[in-house]
């Protein structure tokens, strides 16, 4: 184990050399951005761009959202979608420590009208979004959407720089990706005690940039001990995702992550940046010489994954209605906490 990977703080990284387009600023910045995906798996990034009163109303739409009845959330049900949008009550989620979530989300990706040809076509993941009818949310949600997505498309060529490959080997797998957005609300509880809130796990994309107003995220470094990774003011939280881990054969690593209960009322923004649904991802040539790891789907992951997560997609999966794709991983098959396991 090396001393870089027992990490007990989390890197920051200026990005805006990206956003602008600066190609000599780009290559420190791609430097930065590889040295802690391989050391940490975990970065504060910022210069991203985002206008901080575009994160306000996104907080505020969250904030009217959650605050309506329970009846009115539940008109936008995630069960009632056909390709996983709208919103999630507490519990709906039961990660691969079998707990289940003290929160609650609402749950959006690329909005596409039914009869595009991919939706059309029955891929998974993928048509229109549910909309609560909620004065300014869709119009408040949707800028934040495209601000982040935007920010994702600099930071992926970043990476790709990072990797010595040219800064647009990725651009061909980003046009339709069903890139989830999730608004998390987590209700204040004064009863609440230090404990998991969130269970363990990595995340099913390639990356997550993540805006939250407040503690209780933790990561787990090399050594199994778990970091608390705070908010940072102007920045965003980000993460390497199970995609990215195998793109590079574990040079990236998916970083296992969860959420502890704390008392105060906290709302969290992740943002899961996603490739195309038909993308065949295995490890770049360069990454070949690191072992042989078997390559997937990177949508029927994502559908595998989300399928095994949801309480309401678990029952269709019990009922044949839905039948996981050819070779899907168990949960928590990526990351930090699978390495403690096949190392244990």
């Amino acid at each position: 184990m090396s001393a870089a990977s027992d990490f007990s703080a989390i890197p920051l990284v200026d990005i805006s050399a990206l956003i602008a387009g600066d190609a000599e600023g780009s290559r420190a910045a791609a430097e930065a951005l590889g040295k802690a995906a391989r050391q940490v798996g975990f970065l504060y990034v910022t210069g991203h761009g985002i206008p901080a009163p575009l994160f306000d109303r996104l907080l505020e739409a969250a904030a009217g959202f959650f605050a309506e009845p329970p009846e009115r959330k539940m008109e936008v049900y995630i069960g009632r979608s056909a390709n996983h949008r709208g919103y999630v009550p507490a519990g709906e989620e039961v990660f691969s420590g079998g707990t289940k979530d003290a929160k609650e989300a609402f749950d959006l990706s690329i909005d596409l009208p039914v009869d595009h040809p991919a939706v059309s076509a029955g891929t998974p993941m993928l048509g229109p979004n549910q909309w609560p009818d909620l004065p300014g949310f869709k119009s408040a949600v949707t800028a934040y959407y495209d601000a982040v997505f935007a920010v994702g498309r600099a930071l992926i060529r970043g990476f790709a720089l990072a990797l010595g490959e040219a800064p647009d080997v990725f651009d061909p797998y980003i046009t339709t990706p069903p890139s989830q957005l999730r608004l998390i609300h987590y209700p204040f509880d004064p009863t609440a005690v230090d404990a998991v809130g969130i269970g363990a796990h990595s995340d099913y994309e390639c990356f997550t940039l993540l805006h939250s107003t407040g503690p209780g995220l933790e990561v787990m470094n090399g050594a199994g001990r778990w970091i608390d990774a705070p908010p940072v003011p102007g920045a965003l939280t980000v993460n390497i995702g199970d995609l990215m881990e195998l793109w590079t054969n574990g040079a990236f690593l998916a970083t296992s992550h969860r959420v502890r209960k704390v008392q105060q009322e906290r709302y969290s923004f992740p943002l899961f940046f996603m490739v195309d649904y038909a993308t065949k991802v295995a490890p770049l040539p360069r990454f070949r010489d690191r072992g042989e790891r078997q390559g997937l789907v990177a949508g029927e992951h994502l559908f595998a994954q989300t399928t095994q997560t949801f309480r309401y997609l678990a029952e269709r999966l019990k009922s044949g209605e839905l039948t996981l794709p050819s070779g899907a991983h168990a949960l928590s098959s990526f990351g930090q906490e699978a390495r403690q396991s096949n190392d244990s």
